[in-house]
C-alpha cells in the first residue's frame, strides 16, 4: 500500500529549485502515514543545496518529519500556500532568507 507519495516535479523552475510534489494515498492513520512520508522523500536521494519547495497536502506531523529530513540538506525549505498563491519559507539557514518570506 502506499500511504503517501513524493516525487521530484518535472517541470524546473526558472530559479533552479528542486519542488516536490506531496500527497496522500491509501486512507490511513499518521502513524503510519509518517514513516511512508519519509521512506517517499528518501527515495529521490535528495542532493541538497540552496532550498526545497513542497507542494500538496500534509498533515502537520508529516510537514513536520518532511521539513526535518531535508532541514539540514538545503539553506531553507519552503512549502506552498494556496491561499498565498506563493511558497513560504518555514525553515532557513540562510542569511538572505528569513521564515515567512515568500517565493514566487
Amino acid at each position: 500500500m502506499m500511504f503517501y507519495r513524493a516525487e521530484l516535479s518535472p517541470t524546473p523552475r526558472p530559479d533552479g529549485l528542486p519542488t516536490v510534489e506531496i500527497g496522500f494515498g491509501e486512507p490511513a492513520n499518521n502513524d503510519e502515514i509518517v514513516p511512508a512520508a519519509l521512506a517517499a522523500i528518501e527515495k529521490l536521494n535528495l542532493a541538497g543545496g540552496r532550498g526545497i519547495l513542497f507542494h500538496g497536502p500534509a498533515s502537520l506531523p508529516v510537514a513536520m518529519a518532511l521539513a526535518h529530513a531535508v532541514g539540514h540538506l538545503y539553506q531553507f525549505v519552503a512549502c506552498f500556500d494556496p491561499k498565498l498563491e506563493r511558497f513560504v519559507v518555514a525553515i532557513s539557514h540562510a542569511p538572505d532568507v528569513r521564515p515567512g518570506d515568500l517565493i514566487p
